[in-house]
């Protein structure tokens, strides 16, 4: 291997995903290993590397794979050396615009979500602190 490639478990580690979850995300078509060794093994490239970070910070957004699917399409595009027209580009861009704010939704549902489990565990330790024999001296 020269360096650039790695290997699934190389990339299971870096991602965190599971071996399992990057070969589902390669059944779906999200993830393509770029190369195969001679022995068959998947390759994977900081490009993949990168793609499977996108759908590792989606999925707890409860984007659907269709939705991460689109995004992604969106971005290679964008990322590409094709050349675009500007209403091209522009219908692209968009579809970005889209999937960051649908993102910062989520991310302040989960603000809330939190501020709640950390009032609802500060109100559980206040409780015990008061019911522990040692308080009540």
């Amino acid at each position: 291997m020269d360096g650039k490639h790695m290997q699934i478990g190389e990339v299971a580690a870096r991602t965190e995903l599971s071996l399992r979850t990057i070969r589902h995300y390669e059944e779906t078509g999200l993830v393509i290993p770029s190369a195969r060794s001679q022995g068959g093994f998947r390759l994977y490239t900081e490009t993949d590397v990168a793609r499977l970070m996108v759908i590792r910070r989606m999925k707890p957004l409860g984007f659907t794979l269709e939705q991460m699917r689109d995004l992604l399409d969106a971005t290679d595009r964008l990322d590409g050396d094709d050349a675009l027209d500007v209403g091209e580009r522009e219908a692209l861009l968009e579809r970005v615009r889209t999937y960051q704010q649908g993102a910062a939704e989520q991310v302040e549902k989960l603000r809330i979500q939190l501020a709640r489990a950390e009032d609802f565990a500060a109100t559980l330790g206040a409780r015990l602190e008061q019911n522990t024999p040692a308080a009540r001296i």
